[in-house]
């Protein structure tokens, strides 16, 4: 049972009782998310387990007054709308991590790692159009005392239209409209771009990206690498980096990967037996009895709706959070 896939296990788990307790030994199954909505009014906050959909709220006054920016490993990077502050807050265990005064007005921003680990770090960017185009970096660790910011000259054009930041052995990582992968050091505050094949997205023309909002996202997964790119109704096409060149998964080639993606944060699993060949999105479907998905297998939406802009699949009300094991005590 060691030497089996986890498809191969699931089958050969089926054809006795031994066989079923010696295969669910073995079997490494991946945790999924859970969907987060926030409310438009009031402190409570909507959960739904995307396989069970049964509604579970918390209440919330922490949150009151902010807005998220990031969520990975359990935890919100929040910032207060009435001035620059951002802070970690996990709402299961309540606890808060605040972090100084981020005076960059930034667009995107990302962490390596949970808060409470030493290695963490913070990154946040904002690209500044004009005759000669830079971007500006800042970085931060918890505990510190203030933001770091440089200044570096970019050739990225169309910077509305980068996807999210990811984190990826000592480096951040993110995909411009132009398809190429740049990425930024920490340690050595160094900003580059990466020698692999340019990707440009399938679906849309460049004069389309502003209306269709996001539509690029890059995804980390045991230090590899994928991006999807999806517009509108379209099918999501899903491309992996293999030595530097990236290339297009088909159906059988995904392996049975499931995407959860947000306007906020992008999350990959591999070892979900109910919910394979997946993408799920963070919006509501009919009657609010599931989340919008699109089946690989089936080639076809579970919501079949004209979509005329790609962000309503993404609205920013919603994110895929994980959540801890015991996560049903937090709502009794």
């Amino acid at each position: 049972m060691l030497l089996l896939v986890l498809k191969d296990n699931i089958r050969a788990s089926a054809a006795c009782k031994s066989w079923y307790e010696a295969g669910g030994s073995v079997r490494v199954i991946d945790k999924h998310p859970w969907l987060m909505c926030f409310p438009k009014r009031g402190n409570f906050f909507e959960f739904r387990d995307p396989l069970h959909w049964k509604l579970h709220t918390l209440d919330l006054p922490e949150l009151a007054e902010s807005t998220v920016c990031y969520s990975r490993f359990g935890w919100l990077l929040m910032r207060k709308a009435s001035s620059n502050d951002v802070f970690f807050f996990n709402p299961f265990s309540r606890d808060i991590i605040s972090l100084p005064m981020c005076e960059l007005d930034f667009q995107q921003i990302a962490f390596s790692c949970p808060p409470t680990s030493d290695d963490c770090v913070l990154l946040a960017i904002k690209f500044v159009p004009g005759e000669v185009n830079r971007v500006t970096v800042s970085t931060c660790n918890p505990g510190a005392t203030k933001w770091i910011t440089n200044d570096f000259p970019t050739f990225l054009r169309l910077f509305y239209m980068q996807s999210n930041l990811v984190y990826r052995r000592d480096r951040f990582y993110c995909f411009n409209a132009e398809g190429t992968l740049y990425s930024f050091e920490p340690s050595y505050r160094e900003w580059s771009y990466i020698c692999a094949d340019k990707l440009r997205c399938p679906y849309v023309h460049e004069n389309q990206y502003m209306w269709c909002g996001k539509a690029v996202f890059l995804v980390e997964k045991k230090g590899e690498l994928f991006v999807m790119f999806t517009c509108s109704n379209e099918k999501p096409m899903v491309y992996k980096l293999f030595s530097m060149k990236w290339k297009e998964l088909s159906r059988t080639t995904l392996d049975g990967m499931t995407f959860f993606v947000s306007f906020y944060n992008s999350e990959l699993r591999n070892n979900l037996p109910w919910m394979r060949n997946n993408v799920y999105f963070s919006r509501f479907g009919y009657n609010r009895k599931h989340c919008v998905s699109f089946s690989f297998d089936e080639s076809r939406y579970n919501t079949p709706k004209e979509w005329e802009q790609w962000v309503e699949l993404c609205p920013p009300q919603s994110l895929w959070i994980d959540t801890p094991k015991n996560v049903l005590d937090y709502f009794l």
